[in-house]
């Protein structure tokens, strides 16, 4: 995310070679993503009973949310390695959604795993909040949490004397806007807290589902089914804080390898941003039978002739993932 405007901008010709690799690495995991996410769209919004179910919903907010944190931190990379030079009013939209989005992730995965408690331990009566015509509110109320790190950030963050906001040109970096040791620490307690809580919730949800597990014996399958969905949450969490490891392979590769800044900050860009990123949905909506099967038609051009009788449509109760 913010780490990618690391990247040096002082390439030079010869380098050339460098940057036209890194740029087609980038560019097909990036078109992958995007197709693959665009086709689970197209199949939640072609079929009445995934906009019925709370989970597909919160799912498909996944997708978009994590759609606009790639696209965002892809522009990013294309505009250091182009070495692009832009106006902060113009670097500051861009800043500000890779920065809500990145928040917004360890909230979204906490949410679908209060989800999953809430469809075990309520199946009959479930809150109102939860029901599909009403989660808007939560995914609005994620969305307001989830800015507060920016907003704040570009509230009390101050340019570099001389910078025109409007008119003088600089590279698109966080550091741009808020060089401040006491931003860096803010920002840095926030990433923790958000994580930390997030961690609290899914081990609370995982303890809880599983004791009603051993309460429920005629519904087994679907409380491991939900077990099994909460342990992938999990699993998606881990993802998303190797973000925070990029210090720790930073000083590992400057002291066993003699690589160029920009190399050393493209790696990380690449495995500890983009690829978990670029997995975590997909394998979340794989795992998922009744989707698999909708997509495989879809991708065939064949999702309007596709039988209910081959495909099982999802329910409320029967947890595929």
């Amino acid at each position: 995310m913010q780490n990618l405007t690391e990247l040096s901008g002082n390439a030079t010709p010869h380098k050339s070679l460098s940057v036209i690799i890194k740029v087609c690495v980038v560019i097909p995991f990036f078109c992958v993503f995007l197709f693959c996410v665009v086709v689970m769209l197209h199949v939640f919004a072609s079929h009445r009973q995934f906009l019925d179910s709370s989970r597909y919903i919160l799912f498909s907010y996944m997708l978009i949310n994590d759609t606009l944190q790639l696209l965002s931190s892809v522009l990013l990379f294309f505009f250091i390695m182009g070495q692009m030079r832009f106006p902060i009013v113009y670097c500051a939209p861009v800043l500000f959604i890779s920065t809500a989005t990145f928040q917004n992730t360890p909230l979204i995965l906490a949410t679908m795993s209060l989800e999953r408690y809430v469809a075990i331990v309520y199946p009959l009566h479930r809150p109102a909040a939860w029901r599909s015509d009403r989660i808007w509110i939560i995914i609005l109320s994620l969305w307001l949490i989830s800015s507060i790190l920016p907003v704040v950030d570009f509230s009390i963050g101050k340019p570099n004397p001389g910078v025109d906001v409007l008119s003088t040109p600089v590279s698109c970096k966080t550091a741009v806007i808020n060089s401040s040791p006491i931003q860096t620490l803010f920002k840095v307690s926030l990433n923790g807290f958000f994580f930390a809580l997030v961690v609290v919730v899914i081990l609370f949800t995982y303890v809880r589902i599983l004791l009603e597990t051993k309460k429920l014996r005629q519904d087994v399958t679907s409380a491991s089914k939900a077990m099994h969905t909460v342990l992938l949450h999990g699993f998606q969490l881990l993802l998303c804080t190797m973000a925070f490891t990029l210090p720790i392979t930073e000083n590992l590769i400057v002291l066993h390898a003699n690589w160029l800044p920009q190399d050393i900050a493209f790696f990380n860009y690449f495995c500890f941003i983009l690829i978990p990123r670029f997995l975590s949905p997909l394998i979340y909506g794989f795992r998922d039978k009744s989707l698999r099967g909708y997509m495989r038609n879809a991708v065939l051009c064949c999702s309007h002739r596709v039988s209910p009788s081959l495909i099982g449509k999802p329910q409320n109760k029967s947890i595929n993932y």
